[in-house]
């Protein structure tokens, strides 16, 4: 005779091993990215000035062509621009993609620069949709600008990239500022292994409430609104602990839109970005891990931590869920667009590890998690799982989750510095506790949304209201 009521607690006592263990396998992934960026951190050249740098690297740096593709950023575009233009690099180009914007973001920049419409040859080795003009000064030499019919991000890229001519391209948000020297830094790889090196990332920080004027930070402030402090502790967390020590461990999956610099002559190779696909930052990458491990080409993709790019994060929960979802969707795409690389013994490292944390992760994390909070605590409740299974599933979402944030707030201390103030870092600290009762949740919640989305092939981004950069006075 079955006995139910023990069959019932053996499933439920199933159900919490497998929430356990998939928890257990993706803090081992954090604690093992986290022991990796502080050797990595420890083990890096002191940071040099600026001036330096220059003289180190200037004779010897490849022009680059920074891209930066812009829809509806009439609010930011100028002082996007401005920070571009006033990068200190010996030899490079700012070409603005404006994607068929319906604001004024094309106007704002004839009005403020004075480009006028010019006629320039470009080739067609990637897709894209039609330009229409492209518009230049000869007051500003270093900038072009592009307009063509909407096509979405990644077909603005690939515009851009026809339009280029250097053999190295800076992929970036228009709604973003990079640090003068930002360049400078993330090319040194390409000198150092200039054949091995093929694409380098950087890292992204928040800038609301900074205080910013000409393009640049001046200021590094803390926001006073809770959203965005908590992104500034996701953002260490991917940044500075996950995609440093990946980049380390050369399993590096995706390289921010917001910066990357590549090979114009692989990028091309590749088929540039690919179309329909939010995620096409991550796309880029692993079709040049397929290439290369194809090709049996020994290669390298870095994270440099150094080089900064600021960016402005959304602080409405509906804007911030639209960008989580469309984040986790990119992923999906990704992942289930390559799934044969997957434990594939052809792709070495990329196919076992790479693709095996993006399984966990990406893949399997959400789903799981989001049913433990559920299941976990109901059966527990209704008497079907014992307390230990309770303990040991608090320990692993909240405890090890608060364990990683702090502990990358002090690697960003020791090794970067930059907060300024003792307070910032409490203030962080905080955060980085009180995320995990809550916020943690709803992200796992709205990286469902993503899912959802997936697998009814949802399209586009959604609407994303930007504000702009606080200026100083």
């Amino acid at each position: 005779m079955i006995d139910w009521h023990q069959l019932a607690i053996d499933s439920a006592s199933t159900i919490a091993m497998v929430v356990i263990a998939t928890g257990l396998i993706q803090t081992g992934f954090y604690i093992v990215q986290l022991v990796y960026a502080g050797a990595a951190l420890a083990a890096r050249p002191p940071i040099s000035r600026a001036s330096l740098l220059w003289r180190r690297y200037a004779d010897h740096a490849p022009p680059i062509a920074v891209l930066a593709p812009a829809f509806n950023e009439e609010v930011t575009i100028v002082e996007s621009v401005n920070s571009l233009l006033a990068l200190h690099y010996p030899d490079f180009e700012v070409i603005v993609i404006n994607d068929g914007s319906k604001d004024g973001t094309l106007q704002r920049m004839i009005d403020h620069f004075g480009v006028e419409r010019v006629e320039r040859f470009y080739d067609l080795s990637v897709q894209h949709q039609p330009i229409r003009g492209l518009y230049a000064s000869p007051r500003l030499p270093r900038l072009l600008v592009v307009d063509k019919e909407n096509g979405g991000k990644s077909d603005a890229l690939n515009a851009g990239i026809n339009v280029s001519r250097a053999p190295l391209f800076c992929s970036i948000d228009a709604d973003s500022l990079l640090e003068s020297d930002a360049l400078l830094r993330a090319v040194r790889p390409y000198i150092e292994e200039p054949t091995l090196t093929v694409a380098v990332g950087g890292t992204i920080r928040i800038a609301n409430g900074s205080k910013i004027a000409a393009g640049r930070v001046l200021e590094v402030k803390l926001p006073a609104k809770f959203l965005a402090l908590v992104q500034i502790v996701e953002y260490l967390r991917a940044f500075l602990m996950a995609r440093l020590a990946l980049s380390k461990m050369q399993i590096l999956m995706v390289i921010s839109g917001a910066f990357g610099l590549f090979k114009r002559e692989l990028a091309v190779e590749v088929g540039g970005y690919s179309h329909g696909t939010v995620g096409e930052d991550m796309e880029l990458i692993v079709k040049l891990h397929r290439l290369l491990r194809d090709r049996k080409q020994p290669y390298r993709i870095e994270f440099i931590p150094e080089p900064v790019c600021w960016t402005e994060a959304p602080d409405d929960l509906t804007i911030l869920g639209r960008q989580r979802a469309r984040w986790q969707r990119g992923a999906l795409e990704c992942f289930f667009k390559h799934k044969d690389m997957l434990f594939n013994p052809r792709y070495g490292r990329i196919g076992f590890l790479g693709f095996g944390q993006v399984l966990i992760v990406d893949v399997l994390g959400p789903i799981v998690e989001v049913l433990g909070y559920v299941l976990v605590p109901l059966l527990w409740a209704v008497g079907l799982l014992a307390v230990e299974y309770l303990l040991a599933f608090v320990a692993i979402t909240f405890t090890f989750g608060i364990f990683v944030s702090v502990a990358t707030l002090i690697l960003e201390e020791v090794e970067l510095r930059r907060f300024p103030r003792a307070s910032d870092l409490v203030i962080l600290t905080f955060i980085s506790v009180i995320e995990n009762f809550g916020y943690r949740q709803l992200s796992n919640f709205w990286r469902l949304r993503g899912f959802w989305q997936f697998l009814r092939k949802q399209q586009g981004w959604g609407q994303m209201t930007r504000k702009g950069f606080q200026s100083a006075s």
